[in-house]
């Protein structure tokens, strides 16, 4: 679902690594500021840089793991409860 308003900061940079594969529009609509592109742009940017990461394009958001898991060779491993390791 779309935010109603732009967002900024960690909440922007997740929404837009959620939707990067799918491209700067929809990444842009879904994070709230519809076609307005070049302000999508320069928010992301703004964000990104407060976070320090180092991100120049859209796609740099997408991580490996990202990748494995839609690739469906990713398994989650993870231990059955906080006390076990």
């Amino acid at each position: 679902m779309a935010s109603t308003t732009p967002l900024k900061g960690t909440e922007l940079v997740d929404c837009a690594r959620a939707n990067a594969k799918q491209g700067i529009e929809t990444a842009a609509y879904q994070c709230g500021y519809g076609e307005d592109l070049n302000t999508f742009a320069r928010e992301l940017r703004q964000a990104c840089t407060e976070m320090n990461l180092q991100v120049k394009e859209l796609n740099e958001l997408v991580t490996d793991q990202d990748m494995l898991l839609d690739l469906g060779r990713g398994e989650v491993v993870a231990p059955d409860t906080a006390s076990e390791l």
